[in-house]
């Protein structure tokens, strides 16, 4: 039984391993970290921003395997932390932190998504095979308000 289970985690930790190098192998490829350095004019700052992106992939991790580590309103809500108020301060406080975490997220994988199209050469491509010559720049936001527009839809009407 003790084997089966160091057996497991080894299987477990390796599978780990080789999805986080596959994920950190995209990023590195399309160069999106440096981009951002450049964009943000902190190109000396590059390796703090790899090194952030690391630190949250570990931590996200951890906190989904390990939930319980991650239930910081329960405590803030057994000790009334904020007096009568708690449960009004730490809903308005959630709720605004899921929205700046979204916010961020979505800018991540748009960057992410349009670095990848760009590496590919997919949009140019594209255009050219359907003879698309102006309102490129429209087409795109089209697509991007269309995916808003059905994200919220999809979270509104809780179709999840």
């Amino acid at each position: 039984m003790f084997l089966r289970q160091v057996l497991l985690a080894v299987i477990g930790v390796s599978a780990g391993l080789i999805v986080s190098a596959g994920v950190f192998t995209v990023l590195i490829s399309v160069g999106l970290i440096p981009r951002f350095a450049g964009k943000m004019h902190v190109a000396k700052k590059v390796f703090v921003l790899e090194e952030a992106v690391i630190w949250g992939t570990l931590v996200g991790s951890f906190l989904s395997i390990y939930s319980e580590w991650g239930k910081i309103g329960d405590y803030v809500r057994l000790h009334e932390i904020f007096g009568s108020a708690t449960e009004g301060v730490w809903n308005l406080a959630g709720t605004l932190i899921q929205i700046v975490f979204g916010l961020f997220a979505g800018i991540f994988v748009g960057c992410l998504a349009l670095a990848i199209a760009e590496m590919l050469n997919t949009i140019p491509v594209f255009a050219r095979r359907i003879g698309f010559r102006h309102g490129l720049g429209v087409a795109i936001l089209a697509v991007a308000l269309g995916k808003l527009a059905g994200s919220l839809i999809y979270f509104t009407q809780h179709l999840f």
